[in-house]
């Protein structure tokens, strides 16, 4: 497969340059920014939520419930975005450079 030129200016002997580095860089730490974003906006959503249903819930134990519940949600969506971004820090060569020179080979 013959590499465009683009790509082969990313490429050096030892297989990755300086340049695809910091893209890869870069668009870890935007994506890692997207994921804590997305669990600050999860929190806050689940927290506004619950405090609106607040009123219509008439059983303390059922209130209780959905506390317990909305709190599991939102422990195991931050673990599980936690643990993601700590494994792409570790792979993120293989993971991004795919993604670029896939991006480089459509323009």
């Amino acid at each position: 497969m013959a590499l465009n030129s683009a790509s082969e200016k990313l490429l050096d002997s030892g297989g990755t340059s300086k340049a695809l580095q910091q893209r890869i860089d870069a668009t870890f730490a935007r994506d890692r920014l997207w994921a804590m974003g997305f669990v600050v906006v999860l929190w806050a959503v689940i927290f506004f939520v619950l405090l609106q249903v607040h009123s219509y819930i008439a059983n303390g134990g059922i209130e209780a419930v959905c506390w317990i519940a909305a709190f599991m949600l939102v422990l195991f969506n931050t673990t599980s975005i936690t643990a993601m971004v700590r494994h792409y820090s570790h792979d993120k060569h293989h993971i991004y450079s795919i993604d670029i020179r896939h991006l480089d080979a459509g323009r």
